[in-house]
């Protein structure tokens, strides 16, 4: 089992989500989060004052699935969330131990 975490524009949301959904992902956690890669922030006018905005408004994407999904996932969301511009994002994919459902006591990819 993978645990694959997407770090994307906020806009892009809706997107991934239903692209997810179209190859057959289930559960999603998705989590407003805020940081800077290349970006390095910008900076914004209020009320006639220059300030610099370090950490832009981004949104995580969790995905917890089965070996065999990984590839089909990553393109989903490669594909959806790229706009061509700097700032698209991160995927990382990352070893899951050990998965158990709460409700029911389901554990592995039952649990899923």
């Amino acid at each position: 089992m993978k645990l694959v975490s997407a770090v994307i524009k906020p806009f892009k949301l809706d997107d991934v989500r239903e692209a997810l959904s179209d190859i057959g992902i289930q559960g999603v956690t998705v989590t407003e989060v805020k940081g800077f890669g290349r970006q390095k922030g910008h900076t914004e006018l209020y009320r006639g004052a220059e300030y610099v905005v370090d950490f832009l408004p981004k949104v995580k994407i969790e995905v917890a699935i089965e070996d065999d999904k990984v590839d089909q996932v990553i393109e989903a969301i490669s594909k959806t969330a790229n706009t061509g511009k700097i700032g698209d994002g991160k995927i990382f994919v990352m070893p899951l131990e050990q998965v158990i459902r709460i409700r029911t006591g389901e554990s592995g990819a039952d649990a899923l």
